[in-house]
């Protein structure tokens, strides 16, 4: 990287103009930095200017992730005698009421996102939440609703983590809440469809009874379409929320594939979950590739191998008739003889690398480029054996020839997810089986019907998150008459000076019509100067930033308990060991802020004309440490080069 003439390192003066005659010959090269000075001035000009960090833009739920790292790191401060650990759990609810479940599950787009991979490796983003979490399990954090009560009640079908958010959205509103939950447990797909090693059950029970404490009515195993009808739900409520899921598994599409013993992923681990599956019976082959795939071949292989098992109490008996294993042969468990197969190759699958090394680990057998084409079935209905061909490397040509079969006792079909209409008027549904939304999550042609989650497209559990902060306003804005406005490139949660400055008590003054104050000012009480918002419609990419800055600091990962053949075994323990609270401190800092002044000094150090001044204690808080002298600066953008996060940029003035 080059330098400019006060010695110091800059990310633009390698940028350069050609000029070129009238011929088109090229005449000389100038760098671009010189382009906007005449003499010693210029007609730009420092300003501050926040935007959102590719972290957030990479999240489905819109968390504010840069302000609970700022908060851990220390950087950020509570205002009054709140805790940094407390107002930590605060920032990070406001988009994610499931910090310790996410920070644990979550595969994390935001760390893939993340601008530290510029200079050596993402931050553990998704370690330092679950810390907050956690400690505020052992704090005992709560959710307070302030607001009035509105008198407007809303009805939440499904109770996984989309109907839950939505419903503490809308108490927090002042809206009354009632959840319809066809199990007599709420969490959907977090309580039935992750297996407890993943997802510790107290934490998880912790986290959702922290929601319904807000005030929130629950109706458990009540079906709607069967328990209560839609109708009876629109009479009695003044909006309605499809929150469902999509907790019905898709059979194989294969002659055969109808077979007693094929069952569903999502049938597997809801057994499984509910405590009622307890050993497997011969070889298991699992068709998918993705993470619930993973989770059903890890399960099978803690569960282990029952030989000369009854025919009760064969798997598909006991996922099927909602029945519960005898437990007093589990001494005679053996090792589950377990087979993954996948379309794609085996690097290509969309499940997470880490999830893929960890059953390998344990003894899954995993082979990729291979399709089944048909389920082989004895005389009583059950399949022998499943035939499959090899495919080439795309995952979708056949190879001639080359089909063979492989004898087992149980196929898992984890290819897709289905959603359980049973009992709802078709007419909310699409030809696939789910349900429309428009931008604000509202039900098409439907008014007073909203919808999240997988009931309108299988993803993950932070997309259904982020849809059930973006439903809850839209709602809001139902209940209350107003408009349905337009989205923000940047949903939902994203820094916000204003409300910043009000927290420390540094709000702006009133503008007072008439004021004797000039058009352009940089010193009227009522304004922000020198000032831009662009958080809720920029993400600031790597190359606004001076990398140049940051040092190389290894990425501290969370200790993995390694399991591996000799102890998978009925081993249901947490493979993950979170963070000491000096390890997410230490974490936290390697947040490189992108978008955020934090506080390095660097433009006040190197500004040639003491320009840029940080502002006095008594008016700075984050956002405000830094401005600038407009009848010193000459514009030589020295303060936006050295600037690490984008934060200074140069705009035109006088």
């Amino acid at each position: 990287m080059q330098k400019n003439p006060y010695g110091v390192p800059t990310k633009s003066d390698n940028h350069t103009f050609r000029l070129y005659t009238n011929d088109g010959d090229e005449q000389k090269t100038v760098p671009w930095s010189q382009k906007i000075f005449k003499e010693d001035t210029s007609h730009k000009c420092p300003t501050y200017v926040t935007q959102t960090p590719p972290c957030q833009g990479s999240c489905p739920s819109g968390h504010n992730v840069r302000g609970w790292l700022d908060i851990v790191r220390g950087m950020e401060k509570p205002s009054g005698e709140l805790s940094w650990q407390e107002y930590a759990f605060q920032r990070s609810t406001d988009s994610n009421p499931f910090p310790s479940i996410m920070g644990r599950v979550c595969p994390a787009p935001c760390e893939d996102g993340c601008n530290r991979n510029e200079v050596e490796n993402t931050v553990g983003i998704n370690a330092v939440e679950q810390f907050i979490g956690d400690n505020a399990k052992v704090e005992g954090y709560t959710f307070t609703i302030n607001a009035k009560d509105t008198g407007k009640k809303v009805a939440i079908i499904g109770g996984g983590c989309g109907g839950l958010t939505t419903a503490l959205k809308l108490r927090r509103q002042g809206h009354s809440v009632t959840i319809f939950e066809k199990y007599d447990q709420l969490g959907g797909m977090m309580m039935y469809g992750i297996p407890d090693y993943r997802v510790p059950r107290d934490v998880l029970s912790y986290e959702i009874d922290r929601i319904i404490n807000t005030g929130i009515e629950t109706r458990m195993n009540t079906k709607v379409g069967i328990d209560v009808t839609i109708d009876e739900l629109e009479k009695k409520f003044d909006a309605v929320l499809f929150a469902i899921g999509a907790m019905s598994g898709r059979t194989l599409p294969i002659p055969g594939g109808k077979a007693t013993n094929c069952v569903s992923g999502i049938a597997f681990l809801e057994a499984y979950n509910q405590g009622r599956l307890k050993h497997i019976t011969g070889k298991v082959i699992c068709i998918g590739g993705g993470d619930t795939s993973i989770d059903v071949v890890s399960v099978a292989r803690r569960l282990g191998n029952i030989n000369n098992a009854a025919e009760k109490d064969r798997p598909e008996h006991i996922i099927f008739s909602d029945t519960t294993h005898d437990v007093v042969d589990t001494s005679k468990r053996l090792g589950a003889d377990v087979l993954l197969t996948t379309r794609s190759t085996v690097v290509n699958m969309p499940a997470a690398q880490e999830e893929i090394d960890d059953a390998t680990r344990e003894g899954v057998e995993i082979q990729g480029q291979l399709q089944p084409v048909e389920v082989i079935t004895g005389k009583d209905g059950r399949a022998t054996a499943l035939r499959m061909i090899r495919l080439e490397e795309d995952g979708s040509t056949p190879i001639k020839g080359s089909e063979f079969e492989i004898e087992c006792e149980l196929i898992v079909s984890a290819i897709g997810q289905g959603v359980d209409s049973e009992g709802i008027d078709i007419s909310f549904f699409n030809k696939h089986g789910f349900i429309n939304a428009d931008k604000n999550y509202q039900v098409p042609n439907k008014p007073g019907f909203f919808v999240c989650g997988d009931v309108i497209r299988p993803h993950l559990l932070t997309t259904a998150i982020g849809q059930a902060s973006v439903v809850a306003e839209s709602i809001g804005d139902y209940l209350s008459g107003f408009e349905q406005h337009t989205r923000p490139k940047v949903d939902v949660s994203y820094f916000d000076l204003m409300e910043k400055l009000k927290e420390w008590d540094l709000a702006p003054e009133s503008y007072k019509s008439g004021s004797n104050v000039a058009t352009a000012t940089d010193s009227a009480n009522f304004a922000v100067h020198n000032y831009e918002d662009r958080a809720f419609a920029s993400i600031i990419p790597h190359t606004e930033l001076f990398l140049g800055h940051f040092d190389h600091e290894q990425h501290n990962q969370r200790n993995h308990k390694l399991v591996d053949v000799d102890n998978v075994l009925g081993n249901f323990n947490e493979r993950l060991i979170g963070y000491t609270e000096k390890e997410a401190q230490k974490e936290a800092a390697r947040c490189m802020s992108c978008g955020l002044c934090f506080e390095c000094d660097n433009c006040v150090m190197y500004c040639p004309q003491d320009a840029v001044f940080k502002v006095k204690k008594d008016k700075a808080t984050l956002g405000r440490y830094v401005d600038t002298d407009y009848n010193k600066c000459i514009g030589c953008h020295i303060c936006a080069d050295v600037c690490p996060t984008g934060y200074i940029q140069m705009g035109l003035g006088e």
